[in-house]
């Protein structure tokens, strides 16, 4: 079966529109994978909003680059 599609980038990109974007970045700085930064990444490439917050976009790599870093386990 498909894995079910995260809430987490959809209720992101809906925080992120309305322009609050240090709520925004303090989920991402908690984002529950990659794969859901990724989709946040997607969603905002779709919606042509990347690259309108830079801190936002910042964010998002940053933390995809912690989370794939194999020394870095984050308690759930």
């Amino acid at each position: 079966p498909m894995a079910k599609q995260s809430e987490w980038p959809a209720k992101m990109l809906a925080v992120i529109k309305t322009g609050n974007t240090a709520a925004a970045i303090a989920q991402i700085k908690v984002a529950p994978s990659v794969k859901d930064l990724r989709q946040l990444q997607a969603a905002l490439d779709k919606a042509q909003l990347k690259g309108r917050w830079r801190d936002v976009d910042i964010a998002i790599e940053e933390n995809m680059a912690l989370l794939a870093a194999p020394r870095l386990h984050r308690s759930p």
